[in-house]
């Protein structure tokens, strides 16, 4: 008889948002990903892939900061959003190869001493 209800079925019907968000953020590290990889040095990759990892969970923090919801433990939040950003920005940090993205840098500074009049 409790179902009988319409309203009790909207109230207890999981909701879509956790899916919206990592749809969103998915998307949002695809598309840079392949433009990366397609752009960049293979080891340029994982640096560059680090840092839009972290703006991502800069973002994802900042709006977690800003919307202030109550902590429900059923819920994926933003927080969660901005713990696994970190985390896997951590993780493409420490398996990219930082010696060869310095190295990089340091040649373009020297083109660029060099080209100058």
């Amino acid at each position: 008889m409790l179902a009988s209800s319409s309203n009790w079925i909207m109230r207890n019907a999981p909701s879509l948002e956790p899916f919206g968000l990592f749809a969103l953020f998915g998307a949002l590290t695809v598309f840079p990903a392949i433009l990366m990889i397609r752009v960049l040095e293979p080891e340029l990759v994982l640096p560059a892939f680090s840092i839009l990892l972290f703006a991502e969970a800069a973002v994802a923090a900042i709006v977690a900061y800003l919307i202030r919801t109550r902590e429900n433990l059923g819920t994926i939040t933003w927080w969660d959003f901005a713990g696994a950003f970190t985390f896997m920005g951590c993780a493409a940090a420490i398996f990219g190869e930082p010696d060869q993205a310095a190295l990089f840098f340091e040649e373009e500074a020297v083109v660029r001493a060099n080209s100058r009049p």
